[in-house]
């Protein structure tokens, strides 16, 4: 085994501390290839070398070349540390959750006068209530649309509400009770937005309860009409409790089921709040390999609730290695008693029988998926007369008009499909406006550089929009970069333009391909058609961006602020195109003088 000149393996074992703390193992560039904790560092560490490691375990210790250690007061503490780490860093070897994004929430902005009710992702910085997560933001759409016609609470943002001078559309169709002109009183508004908070919170049937005596006390009264507004909001809420109110659960409880098989494992996670039922997501944990499912249970509830409230009783398919201290550690997360609770009866039984089955059909699907992008892939290798089968493609395109706001893609697909979080786009600048060849060159520089600066991966094939020309100033740029071993090939539409007839260009072979219908060219026309609509909703947000921004921004004393004024009173430039000098001088901030500039500018440009 080798371990690096400069790593003395025996004295740095000798002189480890007995302590509860986190290591990591790392590669020759110092990359991190396994990230572990340990009640007793000295143990864990040692265990490794004591010559009865198994396949994956030496194919390991060949790539590391030394280890680095973080000691913690306690192994709590130790269990916490690894999992941020392994979420943030993504070792080789350790199972990793790679869906990182954020769960949206419903936020309601309780410290405004008319509190509004909206979509939120990310950190929970606004003064509000907070409602959720959601497994999906279709669902909180979904909610939102649903409240909505229940309790005319308005969802748009501050902005749009502080400059409205008359109800909007929302008011005519009776979603709306239009606060922003004065149409409803604090007290009236104040009711719709605690009934919301009720429903929010799961105490659905209990409000339900208190608008049927609302409305018989209106009915009493002898206000028809809002007895009729009662009648409708109970008939609503109770269609919503049928459809996701969860029988004999109060509360809130995630369940957790894996399924595993031939090497691939599924993680399914069901949420209930409140008594209601918000949704399920899958996962697939990578690198998970042949780990036992009470491993991978372990792995993915450790980083999975890492930025995550944790719910008071979570139901698991099979308790996670360590369960007793995962618990331990997640009730001090949550401030509060956490129970993992594997053997639940009843109803919970049944949802726990229902989200595994829900994972063995994912599993399914997904074992099925790959088959095929295997197949694929061995089509394409055959195709290419590659040696192996390509596992990381990347492929680049250029978009533009006349060489106006120029704009390359590149996407990434691996063994299972595309790999969305690592696309990139570049801003293309400096070059004679439509040369392709000079915007790929520079597209295909940047991406290397900083992979080749960071430390990242590179691709096993390199795919280019475009034929020999395109492919040559690509060629030549890799080889400067050092990187001339990797296959590029030019994809090019053939005499008819019609998809399976493409026409490839292999660089290393200086040679052209005319396959017709070929099972390889799936993956080579996936590829192309993702980066060419990647590309074009890129160079259309970019002209987009333009056209609104730069007429703007070429007046004279217009500066941020007084833009922002003009397009929020007048909607957009098209309107302040229209506008009248006396209309532009109306806004706050816009002298005459000014307001004339602006007339001046659009009708002597013809913008």
């Amino acid at each position: 085994m080798e371990t690096g000149a400069e790593f003395d393996l025996e004295a740095f074992l000798g002189s480890l501390t007995s302590r509860p703390g986190v290591y990591k193992m790392l590669d020759e560039t110092g990359k991190p290839i396994y990230i572990g904790k340990a009640a007793n560092l000295k143990k864990r560490v040692a265990s490794y070398f004591r010559g009865n490691a198994g396949p994956k375990q030496r194919a390991m210790l060949a790539r590391m070349a030394r280890i680095e250690v973080t000691v913690t007061r306690t192994e709590g503490e130790a269990l916490l540390l690894e999992s941020q780490l392994v979420k943030r860093l993504q070792p080789r070897y350790n199972i990793c959750l790679k869906d990182d994004k954020s769960y949206p929430y419903i936020y309601l902005s309780t410290a405004h006068p008319f509190p509004r009710l909206g979509f939120h992702r990310g950190a929970q910085r606004r003064p509000g209530r907070y409602f959720g997560p959601y497994p999906s933001a279709g669902a909180v759409r979904q909610t939102l649309k649903l409240l909505q016609k229940v309790f005319p609470v308005r969802q748009c943002e501050d902005s749009y509400y502080n400059h409205r001078s008359r109800p909007c559309l929302q008011y005519q169709i009776d979603r709306c009770t239009a606060p922003c002109v004065g149409l409803v009183t604090e007290a009236e508004y104040r009711r719709d937005v605690e009934d919301i908070v009720r429903f929010l919170e799961g105490q659905g049937q209990s409000l339900v309860d208190d608008l049927v005596q609302r409305m018989e006390a209106a009915s009493g009264r002898l206000q028809f009409e809002q007895a009729a507004r009662y009648r409708d909001q109970i008939a609503t809420l109770r269609e919503i409790l049928e459809k996701q109110w969860v029988a004999g659960q109060q509360g809130d409880l995630d369940v957790i089921a894996c399924a595993a098989r031939e090497g691939v494992i599924c993680v399914q996670v069901a949420w209930m709040r409140g008594g209601r039922y918000l949704g399920d997501r899958t996962f697939f944990p990578s690198h998970s390999g042949e780990s036992a499912p009470a491993k991978v249970m372990a792995a993915f509830l450790g980083q999975y609730y890492l930025n995550k409230p944790v719910p008071s009783e979570i139901l698991v398919g099979e308790l996670p290695e360590e369960a007793e201290l995962l618990t331990r550690t997640l009730s001090q997360q949550a401030g509060r008693q956490v129970r993992l609770i594997s053997s639940p009866r009843g109803h919970r039984r049944e949802w726990l029988q229902m989200v595994r089955a829900n994972a063995e059909a994912a599993l399914k699907q997904r074992r099925q998926k790959k088959l095929d992008n295997d197949a694929q892939m061995e089509a394409l290798r055959s195709l290419l007369g590659l040696k192996a089968c390509p596992r990381h493609l990347e492929c680049f395109d250029i978009s533009h008009i006349r060489g106006d706001q120029t704009v390359a893609s590149c996407v990434v697909f691996d063994g299972e499909g595309p790999v969305t979080s690592a696309y990139r786009r570049f801003n293309i600048e400096g070059i004679t406006p439509g040369d392709d060849y000079a915007a790929l060159s520079q597209a295909v520089r940047r991406r290397y550089q900083r992979r080749l600066k960071e430390g990242h991966s590179l691709p096993d094939l390199l795919v280019i929009d475009g034929g020999k020309g395109q492919v040559g100033a690509v060629s030549e740029v890799m080889e400067q970069l050092g990187l001339g071993g990797i296959p590029v090939i030019g994809v090019a539409k053939g005499p008819e333009r019609r998809d399976g007839e493409e026409d490839l260009y292999l660089a290393w072979r200086d040679e052209w391909l005319h396959p017709r219908n070929h099972a390889g060219l799936l993956v080579i026309r996936r590829i192309r058609d993702e980066a060419h609509r990647f590309a074009v909703a890129g160079h259309r947000r970019r002209r987009q961006r333009a056209r609104r921004q730069s007429v703007l921004e070429s007046i004279a004393g217009l500066g941020p602020r007084r833009r922002q004024r003009l397009l929020q009173q007048f909607g957009g430039l098209q309107a302040i195109k229209k506008a009248s000098v006396e209309s532009l001088s109306s806004v706050e901030g816009i002298s005459r003088q000014l307001a004339q500039r602006i007339y001046e500018t659009f009708h002597e440009t013809g913008s």
